[in-house]
């Protein structure tokens, strides 16, 4: 009776050890393809870590290391207390006029007037101007603009996290390019903000342009179940 005993309880083990193998094979899947899906190193690559969002503090975001849209939005919005789909939209979608843009006489209520104004109106003036006579903030741009950070018509172009060349001149001729661009360019000048801030600004417009694709971004970062947002636009304001 009791080598039946044994024989039962030492298939019972091989049972649960290898169940538990399995568990830990699904969890290491589970965790490459959220890295992946995030743009960050896979599994076993050595890289330094990228600092999220903490605190409402910005100046820690070290903007060298962010290697993917992703990666920034992780960076520098703050989806701490996003519990669902409705908490990634409030934290990614703004509304309202920050005072920056009230000489601009754009808003966030209005993303397609403000992509106009910003792509055929601002971008080509402000180019021109910063390009000519502000050359600190024309390499500050440059610096940042010509990194993966995500300042780019990504989603309906395919251009990636990048969408203009090592001279500052556009690789995409739809309006999301030159209009994140011209906001990227007037706050370095018109304002004090840091370059974290100014993405995090860029990220913004970008939210309310490319929606769908940018909330489901945060809630692939705040783990929520981006297949709530099947109804919600793809793309705000024509290419």
């Amino acid at each position: 009776m009791k080598e039946k005993n044994d024989e039962v309880f030492s298939n019972n083990l091989v049972w649960v050890i290898g169940i538990a193998a399995v568990l830990v094979l699904f969890n290491q899947v589970m965790l490459f393809q959220i890295s992946s899906a995030l743009g960050a190193p896979a599994l076993g690559s050595t890289s330094t870590s990228i600092k999220t969002f903490s605190n409402g503090d910005l100046e820690s975001v070290d903007v060298t290391q962010l290697k993917s849209t992703a990666q920034t939005v992780a960076a520098v919005i703050d989806l701490s207390d996003a519990k669902d789909a409705q908490g990634v939209i409030n934290a990614m979608i703004p509304q309202g006029q920050p005072e920056y843009y009230k000489e601009l006489g754009i808003s966030y209520d209005d993303p397609v007037k403000a992509l106009q104004f910003l792509a055929y109106e601002l971008y080509p003036r402000i180019k021109q101007d910063v390009s000519q006579n502000n050359p600190e903030v024309w390499n500050r741009y440059l610096a940042l603009a010509t990194t993966p950070v995500g300042i780019s018509c990504e989603y309906c172009c395919g251009v990636g996290p990048i969408s203009i060349n090592a001279k500052g001149d556009l690789t995409c001729g739809c309006s999301h390019a030159p209009a994140i661009h011209a906001v990227t360019l007037y706050l370095m000048q018109s304002t004090d903000m840091t370059d974290a801030e100014v993405l995090r600004e860029a990220m913004r417009w970008k939210a309310l342009w490319f929606p769908k694709n940018m909330v489901e971004i945060g809630m692939k970062i705040s783990g929520g179940d981006a297949s709530v947002l099947n109804d919600v636009p793809t793309m705000v304001g024509g290419c």
